[in-house]
């Protein structure tokens, strides 16, 4: 069975609003050429992921500072 992370167990693990997270990904998630695995989110969905995706590594790396 697949482990799912949330956006929320990402903040806690960074220590970073939820928020402030879900607009760095929003912004994230266009620039296609570097967030591929971003640009597939479809609007009005959680924001997860399989552990270990590609889309967690590229949601970590938007979100460091």
């Amino acid at each position: 069975m697949t482990e799912i992370i949330t956006l929320n167990q990402i903040c806690e693990e960074l220590k970073i609003d939820p928020r402030e997270a879900r607009e760095k990904l929003r912004t994230s998630a266009r620039d296609k050429k570097n967030y591929p695995a971003l640009a597939a989110h479809k609007p009005r969905t959680p924001w997860q992921w399989v552990k270990g995706s590609d889309g967690e590594k590229e949601a970590k790396a938007a979100l460091q500072p």
